[in-house]
């Protein structure tokens, strides 16, 4: 850790660079359609100059409220050993919490973690298809490309993420730095011509205008939201950059360029009602506006960025976690362990982000659906983040309290406003996180209950151990690891040899892989030995969450205690587990089902646990559940 810690020292500016073209694609799109959904009919808001300077103040205020305050400063601390992300977040306050809350915690967890999923389909579709109707601005005849336009440029960014974070940080990152350099030269331009619009600096112009919108406040801050899509990703992103990177890149470009890009487009609109159909692109003269749909484009490629590579380290975490089934992880940095690539996530998400886009058909449309999902895992951060401050850094309850409460308030009144649009396409990314949510806790419940199954039909292993030591059972000169789910329990494995081949090896490792509730697992705590038998030996292998999982690596440690786990001596025995669903026990029959499913479809634990292939040898056992 200490050595990743350095280098991020030495790499702060290509790491700020980096952080600029991955995590700030998002957020740095928004006004792309923002100020424009705001005054749109569906919105109720009058086009009037006091509207303007508070849609304006409105949002500068909720970005330094939410976006600086409440996550560049304060989640952004959360950090689990460098890792961020809402399932972090969530190992950090169960770990705080009391025994009664933490399954809550969990639980809270899970459902904000399943929903920055529907957050990551609707994210990239909204984004990319947003951009490529500019082209509707220099040409209405060109409305009907804007759809296939769309879905190719989506088709080559997912194609791409197997070049990984770093790549496509540095391809994107100079990229995006011009995207925000243009949002702050247009808004100054603007700001120049009509500087009334400078008094939305003054937060009582964004209080009146909330107040003044009476019970049509709601469809107001449903507009609004779609200015701080972008900030979870942010937190999610941590682990690919780092805290420091991410609060440089926002503190010294993304949120000045925001700001005046936001108030310049509410300057035009005073000078300029008319130019309302599409205000950021109207920003621009004619002859500008095919470069500036290129640009567009590429940077709400970077948008979708933000969220895809949140997606990746989410998954990761959540697999190590036991909440998903294992899958193919590949890393993509030898420097940033945080840089991965998930195949099978990968090209899930491109199929979801092709229907949405197909099925919306328009940036307008998605806008409905945009904000709900994403501002319901703000409102989970924000408790998750109160059980770390209080119970986790001990802070002050008064101060815990106070914070919690401003931040609550602010984040109810988002989810409110989004859960208005529901009917209109909200419930697109609900429905999505209710299908993940139902994933990962099936897959979690199905492990549990897979466990129990083999504690109570399987024999306890001390006593068959000591049984063996009476017969007079051949053993052969060789190093046996058994890998078992519980280590209290005889191997199945171990049955079957036993029963087939009647032999034993000279030594004879349970072995055990426990992930914890943490980041990352200290080199002198990774290996537990406990001596059973002469010639048998309990082994535990510990990893956090974000640890790299490398048995036969961890095993080399056991040398100490007298174990000779020599590569070219040692077999690996693995039971593979044949889950029957049985009627009245358990889950419910479809969730059994659901759940022998993933199994069967799980990935490979030879390559999930760097076992060597030509040493190992699976057995498999049916379970009933």
């Amino acid at each position: 850790m200490e050595t990743a810690h350095a280098h991020r020292r030495q790499a702060l500016l290509p790491l700020t660079l980096g952080a600029i073209g991955v995590v700030y694609g998002d957020i740095g799109t928004s006004p792309l359609y923002t100020m424009g959904t705001i005054f749109s009919p569906v919105g109720g808001v009058p086009l009037s100059h006091a509207n303007l300077v508070g849609a304006a103040s409105t949002i500068f205020w909720a970005l330094m409220l939410v976006v600086t305050l409440k996550y560049v400063l304060l989640i952004l601390r959360a950090d689990n050993r460098g890792e961020g992300g809402i399932m972090a977040l969530t190992a950090l306050a169960v770990q705080a919490a009391r025994y009664r809350q933490r399954a809550l915690l969990l639980g809270l967890g899970l459902f904000g973690a399943a929903l920055f999923y529907g957050d990551s389909v609707i994210t990239p579709a909204m984004s990319v298809v947003s951009a490529i109707e500019g082209l509707e601005v220099l040409e209405p005849g060109l409305q009907r490309f804007v759809l296939p336009i769309a879905i190719t440029v989506l088709i080559v960014l997912f194609v791409v993420q197997r070049k990984g974070t770093s790549v496509v940080g540095r391809m994107f990152g100079p990229i995006i730095v011009v995207w925000f350099l243009v949002l702050a030269v247009t808004g100054v331009q603007q700001i120049a011509a009509e500087p009334a619009v400078l008094a939305a600096f003054n937060p009582l112009h964004a209080l009146a205008f909330l107040m003044d919108r009476g019970w049509l406040v709601f469809a107001a801050v449903g507009a609004i939201v779609l200015a701080l899509t972008g900030a979870e990703a942010l937190y999610a992103d941590m682990g690919h950059f780092g805290r420091r990177p991410i609060q440089l890149a926002w503190l010294g470009l993304v949120l000045p360029a925001l700001a005046l890009n936001y108030m310049g487009q509410a300057a035009l609109l005073m000078r300029n009602p008319r130019a309302l159909d599409n205000p950021f692109f109207n920003l621009f003269p004619k002859a500008w506006l095919l470069a500036v749909v290129v640009l567009a484009t590429a940077a709400t490629v970077i948008a979708s960025q933000a969220v895809i590579s949140g997606a990746f380290s989410m998954t990761r975490q959540a697999i190590q976690l036991g909440l998903l089934p294992r899958m193919q992880v590949v890393f993509t940095s030898a420097a940033e362990a945080g840089q991965i690539y998930l195949p099978r996530v990968n090209w899930v998400l491109l199929c979801a982000v092709i229907a949405a886009a197909l099925g919306f058909g328009s940036s307008a449309a998605m806008a409905s659906a945009y904000g709900i999902a994403v501002t319901v895992t703000m409102l989970i951060t924000t408790l998750l983040t109160f059980v770390v401050v209080r119970h986790g850094w001990g802070l002050p309850s008064w101060i815990a309290w106070t914070g919690t409460a401003v931040f609550f308030a602010f984040d109810a009144l988002l989810v409110t406003s989004c859960s208005m649009k529901f009917v209109q396409g909200g419930w697109f990314p609900i429905v999505m996180g209710l299908a993940i949510f139902t994933i990962m806790s099936t897959w979690k419940r199905g492990r549990e209950l897979l466990i129990e199954s083999i504690r109570q039909e399987g024999l306890e292993l001390q006593p068959f151990i000591e049984s063996l030591a009476a017969d007079e059972v051949q053993r052969v000169p060789r190093t046996a690891v058994f890998t078992v789910a519980n280590p209290d329990t005889v191997p199945q494995a171990m049955l079957h040899n036993l029963k087939h081949n009647c032999v034993l090896h000279e030594q004879n490792l349970i072995l055990s892989v426990v992930f914890h509730e943490r980041a990352y697992v200290e080199p002198d705590d990774m290996v537990e030995i406990t001596p059973l038998a002469p010639g048998f030996w309990r082994v535990t292998v510990n990893y956090g969450f974000m640890d790299i999982p490398d048995v036969p690596a961890a095993l080399t440690r056991t040398a100490g205690h007298g174990i000779d786990v020599e590569p070219m001596r040692t077999s690996y025995f693995i039971s593979r587990e044949v889950v029957v669903p049985t009627r009245g026990r358990g889950m419910w029959q479809w969730r059994e089902r659901l759940y022998a499913t993933m199994q069967r479809n799980a990935g490979s634990v030879v390559e999930f646990f760097k076992l060597p292939n030509n040493a190992v040898i699976e057995l498999g056992t049916r379970v009933q559940i």
